[in-house]
């Protein structure tokens, strides 16, 4: 777990049909640390590769506390401790399903149904683990492009080191990177008869995990935890 530039806690599929898919469709196994030949599907517009480059650094997952550095006087041991027993006290969730949706110009799998207690589940863990985070420099600040952002995501940017929690919070796997419109609809009619039979039922959201970003880019799944409430 040492020397990674950066943590997050993310959701990231047990072993089964969708975590294969997720590998083999991005070419990066995140819990091994190694690539995975890509997913090679008939009727795309372009590459796989070229697709997928931009989520593939992260492997397939959903965020629940965004990418962070160490506060300085921490480590990544107490940050693995108190990830252990915050998991061990929050219930596991249930989502009715997954759709393949786009999201301001990308793909990806988001949510059926009601969705409160997985984004309650979710601020619970930005709140509890944020003072392992390192306040954001100027530049990463300025990456983030505020002024761009609405005034609640400027808050959340300012708050808790990213726009898109709490209450601007969306769960999300994404696939792509930015599509243009023919692109977009070309890229969910491939995938969609791939994928439906994956994720038209119920998911049990049983474990979050902590990964880090090595210094290559690319981020590892380095341990999992249940969820035990």
């Amino acid at each position: 777990m040492e020397g990674y530039r950066r943590y997050a806690i993310y959701y990231a599929p047990e072993h089964g049909p969708l975590a294969d898919f997720g590998k083999a469709w991005l070419g990066w196994d995140a819990l091994a640390g190694v690539p995975r030949a890509h997913l090679r599907l008939q009727g795309l517009p372009r590459s796989v590769e070229s697709l997928t480059a931009a989520p593939r650094k992260y492997g397939f997952h959903a965020t629940i506390k965004p990418p962070f550095r160490l506060v300085e006087g921490s480590d990544i041991q107490l940050l693995h401790r108190s990830a252990a027993a915050l998991c061990a006290q929050l219930k596991p969730v249930l989502v009715e399903g997954l759709r393949l949706s786009r999201m301001g110009g990308f793909l990806a799998l988001t949510p059926r149904g009601d969705t409160r207690a997985l984004n309650a589940m979710a601020g619970s863990v930005v709140e509890a683990l944020d003072g392992f985070r390192a306040p954001l420099t100027p530049e990463e600040l300025a990456r983030r492009s505020p002024d761009r952002l609405s005034a609640r995501q400027r808050k959340c940017l300012q708050r808790w080191g990213y726009p898109y929690v709490m209450e601007e919070f969306r769960f999300h796997m994404t696939l792509t990177g930015r599509l243009e419109n023919g692109d977009a609809e070309r890229v969910l009619n491939v995938l969609a008869p791939v994928l439906d039979p994956l994720i038209d039922r119920p998911v049990r959201i049983r474990g979050l995990c902590l990964f880090g970003e090595a210094e290559d880019g690319r981020f590892h799944n380095l341990h999992r935890y249940p969820l035990a409430g």
